[in-house]
């Protein structure tokens, strides 16, 4: 029962001409002609003589057997072993993707086809009026959140939604950053912060955040060092939790005074055609604060930086 399996796995390498393989041993020969493999000419009968003399190797060599098998990352073995189990996770997967392709079917039902017009304008381009930094976090989706509809908002996601200054170099935000603001023309940049930020609890455990070396997770959040920085600060006397739920909060501010830090940010904004806010979406009790940045030239700062204006709490 099992070498059967094994030999259609193994042959399933060498099928690259037009040879077919009805039976293990049923090789049918095609006319002679030249084959292109990866930069190389085979012609299909010296295929045909190495299908033959792997399959008569594989039949004389256990070891072989035993290779490939192996090879096979263990799947061949688990099927074996619990036969139930692995019928069991690939029906659940393929149900995963049965109700994922009953969603995409609805929303072409429900909202493409229903606003067809709509969707061939953005079919020919984009012209939000948001940019929205958000965290990478499953429970934080901005559209679903906020309600964007397609073409609305130019979304980036990355872990702890933070945005790093202009002197740290080129990252995929700054790169959504320059084509959104520069390209797109945006008039808005959101940057939405979320509680129980799983980014925000690993910066603010951090022990030393100058070596950050050795894991992606702590050279990114590091970008946020500032905001642990205030917070550390301001809220030494509280317990981590605490601590990291006013991080969450500050490292927005802080991701707001990065994006001046962009002179075509800073340009526009001085100019009054591109505005900056903060937003903090808290998913235990679904409420959200959202505020301004104040760089108009007669606004008041604090500690020598910005304040924020238009302070309002949705719940």
């Amino acid at each position: 029962m099992i070498q059967p399996a094994k030999i259609n796995r193994s042959m399933a390498v060498f099928q690259f001409s037009s040879s077919s393989v009805s039976l293990p041993m049923g090789i049918i020969k095609s006319p002679v002609k030249s084959v292109n493999i990866f930069g190389s000419q085979l012609k299909s009968w010296e295929i045909e003589q190495t299908q033959m003399r792997f399959l008569d190797s594989f039949k004389r060599t256990p070891t072989l057997r035993l290779k490939a098998l192996r090879e096979s990352a263990g799947l061949t073995q688990e099927i074996i072993d619990n036969p139930q189990k692995s019928i069991g996770t690939i029906e659940k997967g393929s149900d995963t993707f049965k109700e994922m392709r009953h969603r995409f079917l609805s929303f072409k039902k429900d909202k493409y086809l229903e606003n067809l017009k709509h969707y061939q304008t953005l079919a020919k381009g984009q012209a939000p009026k948001f940019m929205v930094i958000a965290c990478a976090d499953s429970r934080v989706c901005p559209s679903s959140i906020l309600g964007f509809q397609p073409g609305e908002a130019f979304v980036v996601r990355n872990v702890a939604n933070l945005v790093p200054p202009h002197e740290n170099g080129p990252t995929e935000t700054n790169a959504a950053l320059e084509f959104s603001v520069n390209s797109l023309e945006v008039e808005n940049i959101l940057v939405v912060g979320h509680s129980c930020c799983g980014g925000i609890h690993a910066l603010m455990s951090m022990q030393d955040v100058k070596n950050s070396s050795g894991s992606f997770i702590k050279s990114w959040v590091v970008v946020g060092k500032d905001a642990r920085l205030r917070t550390k600060s301001a809220v030494s006397n509280l317990d981590l939790d605490q601590q990291c739920r006013h991080c969450e909060k500050e490292s927005i501010n802080r991701s707001l005074l990065n994006l001046l830090t962009y002179p075509w940010i800073e340009d526009r904004v001085k100019r009054g055609t591109l505005s900056l806010h903060g937003g903090y979406y808290d998913f235990i009790d679904c409420t959200f604060e959202k505020w301004t940045l104040d760089c108009s030239r007669h606004a008041s700062k604090v500690d020598g930086e910005y304040s924020v204006k238009n302070r309002e709490f949705w719940s």
